[in-house]
């Protein structure tokens, strides 16, 4: 081949693919890529690639991942062949799939990890406050004007917003003042409340979805089927996006920005507060619990990539961005999380961009500020499955599933 085409290779052109294979940068610029690589430098033929933080989600049969991880499909490293043929975008266009590695190059040779994200020593505080302020008016500036966002090659289209009126959305929502915002969930709940309070204190057009019990369902089926996911927390925070992306697609938006990373990359979570305590991670630093979380990354962008997909919009994620995600590597604990304030580093560079109220809004989990864990949990106990028995909501979904 004489190079890879857009349908070969997402995220990124192929020359600075080639370029980070030579030098061995996890950061070259974009929000990431994964594909076949038909021509890299110092190897023999094709070669499949996906980025460090496996932003694009990229399968290969599981038969040629194990033969070439000793069978740890999770694994990223061995000498076994692999067929660079036997791979995809969709996992539901192969037989039995598998991810490649997040950082990895699978090839006839073998599947080697050849990027991990940068581990050095933080950065004085002024020096990486202005860093984070930096990347991210980068990454937001070209928002609007964009073409392709984290995924597909290929033009510009109508783009929209993914918005719970939290500082991350309010943030991606600043990028561009003329996108419609959307969010999804139950009648009364804590998201489109704060939604409706942000988007008014933004002046921003927001459409809401309200979830029924009807919609859950169809849309549990659906994701399921998109993501091969089938537990209720995967399922629980995947539908509220599937069905504001499903919506925004029938308004004839292509483009759905998210603020998917923000609470990795910035210490967004309570367990990274006091995680010497705290018995949800195994580190007992600041930074050394937001790397535990950051790692959890390919998996989560997977099933929400994947989930977006399958309602009809291409996800873009500037919070994910090279710059933002470098930017936030670099950051000491203290602007991380500090006296009891999370995203401290994010929520200050968001200083001037959004209202005061949508800076320091507390939020909660998606998947309890939809209500869509609860009402999971209701509509189990409708069908006979009890608190009383382990996993109750897990088994009715894998009941619902099986039977249809």
């Amino acid at each position: 081949m004489a190079g890879s085409s857009p349908t070969d290779l997402r995220g990124a052109p192929p020359a600075r693919v080639r370029d980070a294979l030579s030098d061995g940068d996890p950061l070259p610029g974009g929000r990431g890529f994964a594909g076949l690589l038909a021509d890299p430098p110092a190897r023999d033929g094709p070669v499949l690639v996906r980025d460090a933080l496996g932003r694009q989600p990229l399968f290969a049969e599981r038969e040629a991942i194990d033969s070439a991880t000793g069978g740890d499909s999770a694994a990223a490293s061995g000498r076994a062949p692999i067929d660079p043929g036997a791979w995809g975008f969709d996992r539901t266009a192969l037989d039995d799939p598998v991810p490649v590695p997040a950082g990895s190059v699978a090839s006839a040779a073998g599947v080697d990890r050849v990027w991990t994200l940068p581990d050095g020593p933080p950065a004085e505080p002024e020096a990486a406050q202005a860093a984070v302020d930096a990347a991210v008016d980068a990454a937001l500036g070209g928002l609007a004007e964009e073409s392709g966002g984290l995924g597909r090659s290929g033009g510009s289209g109508r783009l929209a917003v993914a918005f719970s009126g939290g500082v991350d959305s309010g943030l991606v929502a600043a990028g561009d003042p003329d996108a419609p915002c959307y969010v999804a969930g139950f009648e009364g709940c804590h998201d489109v409340a704060a939604a409706r309070e942000a988007a008014a204190a933004m002046d921003r057009d927001l459409r809401v979805v309200e979830i029924t019990h009807g919609e859950l369902l169809r849309a549990v089926r659906e994701v399921a089927d998109a993501t091969e996911r089938r537990n209720p927390m995967d399922l629980a925070i995947a539908v509220p996006l599937y069905l504001a992306g499903e919506a925004a697609a029938a308004d004839g938006i292509d483009r759905l920005a998210v603020g998917q990373g923000a609470d990795e990359l910035f210490g967004g979570y309570s367990k990274v507060v006091d995680p010497a305590t705290d018995d949800r991670v195994a580190a007992d630093t600041v930074r050394g619990a937001r790397t535990e979380t950051v790692r959890t990354l390919p998996d989560q962008l997977e099933r929400d990539v994947l989930a977006l997909r399958a309602a009809g919009v291409e996800p873009v994620a500037p919070l994910l961005d090279d710059r933002v995600v470098a930017a936030a590597l670099a950051l000491p604990g203290e602007l991380l999380a500090s006296d009891g304030e999370r995203k401290v580093a994010l929520r200050r560079a968001a200083a001037g961009r959004v209202p005061e109220s949508v800076r320091t809004a507390d939020k909660k989990a998606v998947q309890y500020g939809t209500y869509v864990s609860r009402e999971l949990d209701r509509l189990a106990r409708q069908a006979g499955f009890k608190r009383r028995m382990d996993d109750h909501v897990g088994r009715y979904l894998e009941d619902l599933l099986t039977t249809d």
